[in-house]
């Protein structure tokens, strides 16, 4: 059983329909007790960091309690920049902190200028083999809408290119997120998913 989090942070309709293409059992909890019978967590999201607030306190317990069984995690757009310490969207929110750095607005770091937000397809360039990307071609297409971008790291497994370089799919351990929206990414999208699956066995 997959966990599906609903912090008000998006329709998550779509996802759930994507989940069950790829043969997820999936409920959407009431209450962070109901996390400790899932197998999996996914934390989506879209919109304005500070909406991660609703998470902090039991709903994170929770979850860092789950990750410490060794339970995967994955974090989808806004759910994926939570993963990290924080978001100069919000300074006073924090993140879970699982992954080092914060987020950033898109185009900071470049003089021209950047249309914002990012939305629309763009491809990945794949950096690293990790198996939340197993089976996905580099150059691979998926689809994107954000203004927010979580910095370049060790744990960064692909990048994609909107006037400057940022993380589009991260993964360290059992913890992975996703910039895009697997749910609205076809083929690609749902494959991401299918293998989050296998992360959680």
């Amino acid at each position: 059983m997959i966990a599906l989090i609903d912090y008000g942070a998006g329709n998550l309709t779509s996802v759930k329909k994507a989940l069950a293409a790829v043969g997820a059992d999936v409920v959407v909890p009431s209450s962070p007790s109901e996390l400790e019978s899932a197998q999996g967590v996914i934390v989506p999201g879209v919109g304005h960091f500070a909406a991660t607030r609703v998470l902090e306190g039991a709903w994170t317990d929770a979850i860092v309690r789950r990750i410490g069984e060794g339970r995967p995690v994955l974090g989808i757009c806004l759910g994926m920049q939570w993963l990290f310490e924080g978001s100069d969207e919000a300074p006073d929110v924090r993140g879970l902190g699982i992954l080092g750095g914060r987020c950033y607005r898109l185009g900071r770091a470049v003089t021209r200028d950047v249309k914002v937000p990012h939305v629309g397809w763009n491809s990945l360039s794949i950096d690293q083999d990790a198996s939340i990307v197993d089976g996905v071609a580099t150059n691979a297409q998926v689809y994107f809408t954000h203004s927010y971008v979580a910095p370049v790291t060790s744990d960064t497994v692909a990048v994609t290119e909107h006037g400057e370089t940022f993380a589009a799919i991260v993964q360290h351990g059992q913890i992975a997120g996703v910039q895009f929206h697997p749910e609205k990414s076809g083929e690609v999208g749902l494959r991401v998913l299918h293998n989050f699956l296998q992360l959680a066995g």
